[in-house]
């Protein structure tokens, strides 16, 4: 199941730290039509919940990826921010998309965290550790990801250095 995961994720991200929304709804329709699932399914299938249970958690896991989504859009637009801004970055710059990363991530976790205690409720302890567990991977294999594709501040060049 992790290897699924990850080759989604790879597949979503590979495309690099500039990329625009439709190009990852062109990668999300590929991921769908090679699995013939979206996210949301691979989600069902892995909690593998009773009805009644699987309705009380679908109404949760919608609002979540709804709240999810919109901050994974300002993380894009932070992360383009950086890009735009990475020759001529000077201190204020730099500190400003600091400050509004950290939010971001603190903003993300703040929201698992609540969704968590919902979903604890919902469905019980055990399902909602699944839950956070599962999200928890996606998260830091596309930070993972993305970190891996953005250059560090005054990273150096390897092919402008002369031998």
């Amino acid at each position: 199941m992790k290897k699924i995961f990850l080759l989604i994720v790879l597949a979503i991200t590979a495309g690099g730290y500039a990329q625009t929304s439709s190009s990852l709804a062109d990668d999300v329709a590929v991921i769908q039509s090679i699995y013939g699932k979206s996210k949301a399914d691979l989600v069902k299938q892995y909690m593998n919940l009773t009805e009644p249970q699987a309705s009380a958690f679908q109404k949760i896991y919608d609002e979540y990826e709804t709240q999810r989504k919109a901050l994974g859009q300002k993380k894009m637009q932070l992360i383009k921010d950086y890009a735009d801004s990475y020759d001529n970055l000077d201190d204020t710059k730099a500190a400003e998309l600091t400050d509004s990363n950290l939010k971001n991530n603190l903003d993300s976790d703040k929201l698992l965290s609540k969704t968590y205690s919902k979903v604890k409720k919902a469905v019980g302890g055990r399902n909602a550790a699944k839950f956070v567990q599962l999200e928890q991977y996606l998260q830091v294999t596309i930070r993972g990801e993305i970190q891996d594709s953005i250059p560090f501040i005054d990273e150096i060049d390897k092919s402008k250095i002369s031998k």
